[in-house]
């Protein structure tokens, strides 16, 4: 499939919201391996690049924006009536001439404000002329203002900006302006969709944690935890898998699990590391849910502390069963990113750490000061991990801000966004 979008930018200044809209489509496109098209002004210089926008993937083509070898000088006809300049006509001819060459290749056009802006008209127009050229075209409007009252009776070329395109879904980014949407349109409510404005996290993260996203998951699973720490039996890594299986199997949710491990003399790492993952495949994990920062070359040594914390922005659960520590600063850098605690109560630093924090307590083995305590579960760790699993995650669902924070992970991602909002309407 190629998509072409329609922009009829000047430039790609950043601080103009739909540039950052129209970039992370791109990523979007680009992601799920379609080909796109950039339609932009004559006049926007393509040695301003920057980002995205240097994919080069990205095919770039320009709109005319002249006519007889002056510019095209776009003027702002937001009324419903009047009169427009005497070359209106001639200009849009040419522009839709332009854009029938432009668009000929293409499977589906995005078009972002072209129906709207009424500094636009002039391409607005233009599309429609180059529309009965290409009947086959999709075309998507994306409307991202709030949508404005249609007038009485519009008169053309004006009532472009109040008249639904043959072959065409109109777009808003909340369902709350769809009857609106409709309205201006003069369209049905059938023919207009809502794609919300994702929110694309990874770009604004380290080349490391980028690197971990090409292996893993990062955004779609409901739990997801993250757990720092040299590989050592000390650490307890095996009773996070535990945990983290136990909430799987029990509450019916998707879990990840990122091991960020640096080596320890106390035990062969891949010995280590198999008790780990069987212990969390015993429990509830499947084999998948579960990565080990180290098993990347660049990472076998460990995993940058930015990037934790970076990993942390994005995890929303922190399991620490570890036997034994002197503060445990993990603790508070995953709380600090607002990451729901649950602390080994037995370990006296983190039952002070917890406490401050409101931490919730599971009891493990631990080492205290002059002895060790020792476990026993009844009637079985089962049982008890599961009593846990599912007190831990209705505390989760109602914690307003851990809730906010996984929605906006999961269901604001440009890649729920493209695959359940935005990739259909294009292959409709």
């Amino acid at each position: 499939m190629k998509v072409a979008l329609l922009t009829m930018f000047n430039g790609l200044d950043s601080t103009y919201s739909l540039v950052n809209v129209v970039a992370e489509q791109l990523r979007m496109l680009l992601n799920d391996n379609v080909k796109p098209v950039m339609l932009v002004s004559e006049n926007c210089p393509l040695d301003s690049r920057y980002g995205i926008f240097m994919d080069e993937r990205i095919e770039w083509r320009k709109v005319i924006n002249q006519i007889n070898g002056n510019q095209i000088h776009w003027r702002d006809y937001s009324q419903a009536s009047g009169r427009v300049h005497d070359t209106f006509n001639r200009e849009a001819d040419v522009v839709a001439d332009d854009l029938i060459i432009k668009l000929s290749d293409v499977d589906a056009c995005i078009m972002h404000d072209i129906h709207y802006q009424g500094w636009h008209l002039l391409h607005n127009v233009a599309v429609r002329k180059a529309q009965k050229k290409l009947p086959n075209l999709k075309f998507t409007a994306f409307t991202h203002s709030a949508p404005v009252n249609r007038p009485h009776n519009p008169e053309w070329p004006f009532s472009a900006r109040y008249t639904s395109m043959p072959n065409t879904i109109y777009v808003y980014p909340t369902q709350s302006g769809i009857s609106a949407l409709a309205k201006q349109y003069n369209a049905p409510e059938g023919n207009c969709r809502a794609v919300n404005n994702s929110l694309d996290l990874l770009n604004y993260m380290s080349d490391e944690v980028k690197r971990i996203a090409e292996e893993v998951d990062l955004f779609s699973p409901d739990i997801f935890v993250v757990y720092p720490g040299r590989l050592t039996p000390g650490k307890k890594f095996e009773k996070v898998a535990s945990l983290c299986g136990a909430i799987k199997k029990n509450c019916e949710l998707s879990v990840k699990v990122i091991f960020c491990d640096f080596p320890s003399a106390d035990i062969v790492p891949e010995q280590y590391k198999a008790l780990i993952k069987s212990t969390g495949i015993n429990f509830g994990l499947d084999l998948e849910d579960m990565f080990f920062t180290s098993d990347i070359d660049a990472f076998k040594t460990g995993f940058p502390r930015n990037g934790v914390l970076e990993l942390f922005s994005l995890s929303n659960l922190f399991v620490c069963p570890s036997f034994s520590e002197s503060f445990g600063l993990t603790v508070l850098e995953a709380a600090s990113k607002g990451n729901f605690i649950v602390l080994n109560e037995r370990v006296p630093a983190l039952e002070e750490i917890g406490k401050k924090l409101n931490s919730y307590f599971m009891k493990w083995d631990a080492r205290n000061f002059g002895y060790d305590t020792n476990e026993s579960y009844q009637p079985s760790e089962e049982a008890y991990l599961k009593e846990h699993a599912e007190i831990i995650i209705n505390l989760i669902r109602e914690n307003q801000v851990v809730h906010a924070k996984t929605m906006a992970r999961q269901r604001y991602s440009p890649q729920w966004i493209w695959f359940n909002q935005l990739k259909p309407l294009l292959q409709t």
